[in-house]
């Protein structure tokens, strides 16, 4: 087919292509790019290698690029027509560990079709997005109506540390006039989205001591609290009755008038249906532009083999997610007075930042969303996209909006609520991830 121009002809082309990027998407699935894990380093090389064979096939001038010590990218260029505006399309060839195999249905590196979706490990986070590109580009073949920069990323499952450095020795090989960011999802089957917020992260482990050394319980329980004691009522501060982060100075605001039902909540939440919903106001106020605080890790004795003694010292580590508005620093110092406050009885308190992300609230407004909107429009039959937020965080995107003040970025993704990213049984929609790449394509297309 040549050269589509009207949205009958590109669905056609993309429909045309989909048996052949479903193979491209198995080959990488089958890939253990997992950044996670030192001795699979080999297979995040051999993912970074087949992605930039599957760009240089398509006529791209692809490289395997490194930073800082980082794990592989691929950077692969290919120019538009003259004057036409520069796109960047971002995803990440790496994945999370499928940890126990025994909790897929199939196996997690061999992509199996089960009712209306493929399954894998990356199947959907982030192997879909890499090829939802590949399928924009494949559909124009040389007749781009814009240049394309791709920018596959090795190590965001990792926090992406070297992503700073790699931005700035690589600056001029990413700049475009707009970035589409293609790791976040869609609001529901059959609605697409824009993400437009997405919540920080701060992670601390927090160590409380009360004892030099374990004391038997009998002899000293009664006078001496113990550290388990003394870090649970510190943990049972971090919230109100209700169930409302405690922290004092934190920042909050609205949130889009989204319905979230209940059955849905339930169904996507994996709640029991005894438990009640902690915290007020809207529940997408309380999933995308509220704090929440959770309790990720405790190191304590085990209950079996537990002796009759005082712990004398405890751990947790606490993962707060903090809302658009708000920043790291004054999320760090906002908890670390709260508990150097509350911590009981005297006991000594370590406080150690693990890492951070900022939030990110983007400006969705302008020429290149409004095109991107009528793009998701039409490849959803006239279902318009939300402006989502996310309870999440992808702390790099922070370091594009800083790095390409003036460009207009995209965050966009081929997950649904169901898609079980970073748990086991991860499994893509198919008829949705090829909207995805109908709407992407008609997107470079009204870029041009």
């Amino acid at each position: 087919m040549s050269n589509p121009k009207t949205l009958d002809e590109l669905r056609a082309r993309v429909r045309e292509l989909m048996p052949r990027l479903r193979s491209d998407l198995e080959d990488l699935v089958r890939i253990e790019s997992v950044s996670a894990d030192p001795e699979r380093a080999g297979e995040v090389q051999r993912s970074a290698e087949a992605v930039r064979d599957l760009f240089a096939a398509e006529g791209f001038d692809a490289q395997i690029l490194s930073a800082d010590g980082g794990a592989p990218a691929v950077v692969a260029k290919k120019p538009g027509p003259p004057g036409s505006r520069t796109v960047l399309l971002y995803a990440h060839h790496d994945v999370q560990p499928e940890n126990d195999h025994a909790d897929w249905d199939s196996p997690p590196f061999e992509p199996t079709e089960r009712g209306d979706r493929l399954y894998g490990r990356g199947a959907a986070d982030d192997k879909a997005g890499i090829v939802a590109h590949l399928a924009a580009v494949r559909a124009f073949g040389d007749d781009l109506p814009v240049g394309v920069t791709m920018f596959i990323e090795g190590e965001e499952e990792v926090g992406s540390e070297s992503l700073g450095a790699f931005l700035e020795q690589y600056e001029h090989e990413l700049e475009a006039d707009v970035i589409v960011i293609a790791d976040s999802g869609n609001w529901d089957i059959g609605v697409p989205a824009l993400t437009t917020s997405l919540r920080g992260l701060v992670r601390a482990d927090i160590e409380v001591r009360t004892l030099t050394h374990a004391v038997h319980s009998g002899m000293w329980g009664g006078l001496v609290p113990d550290s388990l004691m003394a870090l649970s009522r510190l943990i049972a501060t971090l919230h109100d009755d209700d169930g409302n982060v405690a922290v004092a100075g934190l920042h909050a605001g609205p949130a889009a008038d989204v319905e979230y039902p209940e059955e849905r909540l339930r169904a996507e939440s994996g709640a029991l249906p005894s438990i009640g919903w902690i915290g007020s106001d809207s529940v997408v106020e309380r999933l995308w532009t509220k704090p929440s605080l959770s309790i990720t890790g405790l190191d304590a004795p085990k209950v079996a083999g537990a002796s009759n003694t005082l712990v004398p010292a405890a751990r947790a580590r606490i993962s707060m997610r903090i809302a658009p508005g708000d920043t790291t620093e004054n999320a760090v110092a906002c908890l670390r007075t709260h508990l150097e406050k509350h911590v009981p009885w005297g006991a000594e308190l370590d406080f150690t930042v693990v890492d951070t992300g900022e939030p990110i609230a983007i400006d969705a407004t302008g020429p290149a969303y409004d095109v991107a909107r009528d793009a998701f429009a039409e490849a959803w039959d006239g279902t318009p996209p939300v402006d989502m937020g996310v309870g999440g965080s992808i702390p790099f995107i922070a370091a594009f909006l800083e790095a390409f003040p003036a460009a207009s970025v995209l965050v966009t993704g081929v997950e649904d609520p169901d898609t079980r990213a970073h748990g086991a049984n991860e499994g893509l929609h198919l008829a949705e991830f090829e909207r995805v790449c109908v709407a992407e394509t008609l997107l470079l297309q009204n870029l041009g």
